[in-house]
C-alpha cells in the first residue's frame, strides 16, 4: 500500500512538470513558424492535454489546458504579446480550444481512472483466486487427512479386535491345557498317597507326577512367551522390597535343590523397585534355576543388587559354572536356545542332561523389558562362571549410582 501511494505521488509530480513544460515547449516550437501558421498547429496542445489526462490525471490536464490557452492567446492571437483579443472570431476559437482541451483532458482522465480501477479489480481478483486456490488445497489436504484418519481408526479397530482375539485364545489355551494337567497331577498325587501301594507302581506314579509337572512348566513357559511376543502381557507394578523378593526366590530354590548354597548381597538400607511381584519372582526363579542347572553341585550361587544409572537398580545372579561363551551371549536370550555346559556333554558318565525348555532366558528378557529394564551377560570375575545382570526401575530416588 505504501509503494502504491509513493508511485501515485511521483506520477502527479511528473504530470505537473509535463503540464507546465509541455505547453512551453510547443509554444517555443510554433514560434519558429510564425503566428499566422501557428493556428494550424493548435491541435498539438490538445494532444498534449489528452495525453496528460490519460497518463497523469485531470489536474495535470486542466493545468496544461489553462497554460496552453494563455500561451496561444499571448503569442499567436493578435494583438500578440498581450492577453487581449481584438477579433471576436479569435475569442470563439480560444473558447472552443479551451472547451475541447478540457473535454480531452476529462476523457483522458476518465480513461486513466477506468484503467486504474481495472488494474485494482484485476489485482483483487488475482488475490481472491489465490485465496480460493489455497482454500481448495487446504480442503483437499483436509479431505486426505480425514481419509487417513478413517483408515487409521479402522486399523486401530482391527488391531484391538486382533488383540482381544489373541487374549481370548491365550486364555482358552491356558484353560484347556492346564485343566487336564491339574487333573492328572491331582489323581496321581492321590494315588501316591494310598497305603500299601506296590513299589513298582509307586515309582511309576512318581514318574508320572514328575513328567506332568514338567509338562505344566512347559505349557506355562509357552503361554508366557506367547503373551510376551503378542504384547499381551499385563503387569501390576507396585513398590517392592527387593530383599523380600530375593529371599522368597531363595526359599523356593532351597525346597527344589536343598544342597545348593545361595548367598544374598544387598545394601544394608535395602532397595525398593517398581515391579510386578509375581513376574519379578519369575525372573529371579528362571535365572537362579538356570544357575542351579549349569553350576557344579555344591557350588554357591550369589544374588547381589546395587544402585545403577538413571534411577535403575542392577541385580546380578552369579554362579561358579563354566560360564557362557562370548559368541553365545546374545543368542542365549532367544527362544529355544540352550547353552552347552560340561554337565551336558556326558563327562559325568550319564550322557547329556537337558537344560530346560530353552524358553527361560527368553522369558526373562521379555519380562525385564516389560519392566522398562534390560538384561545382559557380564564378563565374569576370577573364579566365577555365568554372570547374569538385569535392571529394574527404582521405586524411590537412589542415593548413589554404580556402573551398570
Amino acid at each position: 500500500m505504501a509503494t502504491s501511494s509513493g508511485r501515485g505521488h511521483l506520477t502527479t509530480l511528473a504530470g505537473l512538470v509535463a503540464a507546465i513544460g509541455g505547453p512551453i515547449a510547443i509554444t517555443a516550437l510554433l514560434s519558429t513558424v510564425g503566428s499566422a501558421s501557428a493556428h494550424e498547429y493548435v491541435f498539438l496542445y490538445l494532444g498534449l492535454v489528452a495525453v496528460l489526462g490519460t497518463l497523469t490525471g485531470l489536474p495535470s490536464a486542466l493545468t496544461a489546458a489553462a497554460l496552453s490557452f494563455a500561451l496561444v492567446d499571448y503569442f499567436f492571437v493578435p494583438p500578440v504579446h498581450t492577453l487581449t483579443i481584438a477579433d471576436p472570431s479569435d475569442l470563439i476559437d480560444l473558447v472552443v480550444f479551451a472547451a475541447v482541451a478540457v473535454a480531452a483532458g476529462s476523457v483522458g482522465s476518465g480513461r486513466r481512472h477506468a484503467q486504474i480501477e481495472a488494474e485494482r479489480l484485476t489485482a483483487q481478483l488475482r488475490h481472491t483466486n489465490a485465496q480460493l486456490e489455497q482454500l481448495e488445497r487446504e480442503q483437499a489436504e483436509a479431505a486426505a487427512l480425514a481419509v487417513r484418519l478413517a483408515q487409521t481408526q479402522q486399523q486401530v479397530r482391527v488391531l484391538e479386535a486382533s488383540d482381544r482375539l489373541r487374549s481370548d485364545l491365550l486364555a482358552n489355551v491356558s484353560h484347556e491345557l492346564r485343566t487336564p494337567l491339574a487333573s492328572i497331577l491331582t489323581g496321581a498325587t492321590d494315588l501316591l498317597d494310598r497305603p500299601r501301594l506296590p513299589a513298582p507302581v509307586h515309582a511309576d506314579v512318581e514318574a508320572i507326577i514328575g513328567q506332568a509337572r514338567r509338562l505344566e512348566r512347559l505349557v506355562s513357559d509357552l503361554l508366557d512367551m506367547a503373551r510376551i511376543e503378542a504384547h499381551a502381557l499385563t503387569l501390576d507394578p507396585v513398590e517392592i522390597d527387593l530383599g523380600d523378593a530375593v529371599e522368597a526366590a531363595a526359599g523356593r530354590l532351597r525346597r527344589a535343590s536343598p544342597g545348593r548354597p545361595l548367598t544374598i548381597s544387598l545394601p544394608l538400607d535395602g532397595l525398593e523397585v517398581l515391579a510386578d511381584w509375581d513376574r519379578l519372582g519369575q525372573i529371579l526363579d528362571n535365572l537362579i534355576q538356570n544357575a542351579d542347572r549349569h553350576a557344579p553341585a555344591g557350588t554357591p550361587i550369589t544374588v547381589e543388587a546395587a544402585p545403577g544409572k538413571r534411577s535403575m537398580v542392577v541385580v546380578r545372579v552369579i554362579d561358579q559354572g563354566p560360564g557362557v561363551p562370548v559368541e553365545q551371549r546374545e543368542r542365549i536370550f532367544e527362544r529355544f536356545v540352550r547353552g552347552v555346559t560340561d554337565r551336558e556333554t556326558g563327562e559325568d558318565g550319564h550322557g547329556a542332561v537337558p537344560s530346560g525348555t530353552g524358553l527361560g532366558l527368553a522369558i526373562v528378557r521379555g519380562l525385564v523389558e516389560a519392566h522398562a529394564g534390560r538384561v545382559w551377560i557380564e564378563d565374569p570375575e576370577e573364579g566365577e562362571g555365568a554372570h547374569f545382570a538385569f535392571t529394574l526401575p527404582a521405586a524411590a530416588p537412589l542415593p548413589a549410582a554404580s556402573p551398570s
